[in-house]
């Protein structure tokens, strides 16, 4: 089996020029964990401190880059797909935590 990693511009995301190959994988989990690095090294670039999640993800959802996994095999697999933008506005939560959320976890008020 063969995953391709393909690389969509979202800030250009009706152009289809500016989708790039970022490889060929030969498991789902190789090109799981390229996709995931593409958002995440996005989100640690511009993410600040106290910047609310909901800013971080309008900012990934106007300039980020969506990655997707493309399967290449016979029979078909069936592993589960991959959404750049859900794992990128969970990961937003995680990286700009509320203070709220940041309190229950410390303890402190």
């Amino acid at each position: 089996m063969n995953y391709h990693v393909l690389v969509d511009d979202i800030f250009c995301s009706t152009d289809k020029s500016h989708r790039y190959t970022k490889g060929e994988y030969s498991t789902y989990a190789e090109a799981l964990a390229v996709c995931r690095e593409i958002v995440d090294r996005f989100l640690r670039h511009e993410c600040a401190p106290g910047m609310p999640a909901s800013a971080l993800y309008f900012r990934y959802m106007m300039f980020g880059k969506d990655p997707s996994i493309v399967e290449y095999s016979e029979p078909p697999d069936t592993s589960p797909g991959f959404s750049a933008w859900d794992y990128a506005k969970a990961r937003c939560e995680e990286l700009c935590p509320s203070p709220a959320t940041a309190h229950e976890r410390t303890g402190f008020s």
